[in-house]
């Protein structure tokens, strides 16, 4: 029997990419450098960056018709993305992102439209066989749905033998109240810079220390700091921390929090000590921001 799949629950979105080497100013008109379509969405994203690390995985989440979901879905199966628990909704449009990429600093500039597409709630997940997974991994979003999912697999795990129970793990991104009843859920929880800034935090260290009661005994809580790295803090107690490995060119930062994400789970989903995975995460991160798009990688 080959390796169980890791399933990622959350957004695909459609990513309208212009790359330009200066930012525009407003009210001109710009040339673009280049343009592309790119399939998008944390958890989405994630599951592309584990294909290519050479994992089976799976994606749930909400899709709409249309040239731009066709286009998604393609893209899907280009890297081998399993897609058995899409949610069809066919009233509905899918939503699409305009980014502004600058070669010259790195950064990129999200407008995001959402749509009418409802994300996909505790009803669909009770579907899902969990003994075909080794790993669920949540972007945070319809919190007190995703936590009805979290506890289903709380219950199905205290039935397994600990060889076969299915590994947790969610991603508090957004500022928002509302996901914050998720640090805690989950046997490991990302928190983002943007929302331990929120919280009053300075640093990763300082984000890890401070929030960690927050999460469910015996969890793992993990910061990553853009080019300062990523710190980690285990049920041990022990703050670990990794450097950043940044290209000698920065390109394209869109999607390196999720490649972080991905590249750590994988690590520690394949029993790989903490500080081993925060690393290992840091690194792949660090290619990622060298290269447009993903595929270069690995």
């Amino acid at each position: 029997m080959g390796e169980k799949r890791i399933l990622c629950v959350g957004l695909v979105c459609l990513d309208i990419i212009s790359v330009v080497d200066h930012y525009p100013e407003e009210d001109t008109d710009t040339r673009c450098l280049s343009q592309r379509w790119q399939r998008g969405g944390n958890a989405s994203n994630t599951c592309t960056v584990l294909s290519l690390l050479g994992v089976p995985c799976a994606f749930m989440g909400s899709l709409a018709p249309g040239h731009a979901a066709n286009f998604v879905r393609d893209d899907f199966k280009r890297y081998k993305v399993d897609l058995a628990h899409v949610v069809e909704h066919p009233a509905c449009a899918l939503p699409i992102s305009v980014v502004i990429s600058n070669t010259t600093t790195g950064t990129r500039t999200i407008l995001h439209a959402a749509s009418n597409l409802p994300d996909v709630t505790d009803a669909d997940f009770e579907q899902v066989n969990l003994s075909q997974y080794k790993w669920i991994h949540w972007e945070g979003r319809n919190a007190s749905e995703q936590v009805k999912m979290m506890r289903r697999v709380e219950e199905y795990n205290q039935t397994c033998p600990e060889s076969q129970r299915v590994g947790t793990s969610v991603e508090v991104e957004k500022p928002r109240q509302e996901l914050y009843q998720l640090f805690g859920y989950g046997d490991v929880v990302f928190v983002s810079k943007d929302v331990a800034k929120g919280l009053g935090f300075c640093s990763a260290s300082e984000a890890v220390k401070g929030l960690y009661r927050r999460v469910k005994p015996g969890a793992t809580l993990i910061c990553a700091w853009a080019e300062d790295g990523a710190d980690a803090m285990g049920p041990d107690g022990q703050l670990l921390h990794s450097d950043a490995f940044p290209p000698d060119d920065v390109v394209d930062t869109l999607g390196a929090g999720d490649t972080f994400n991905a590249s750590v789970i994988l690590a520690l989903s394949r029993g790989r000590p903490l500080q081993e995975a925060i690393t290992y995460g840091c690194q792949v991160a660090g290619r990622k921001c060298g290269v447009h798009g993903y595929d270069g990688i690995v």
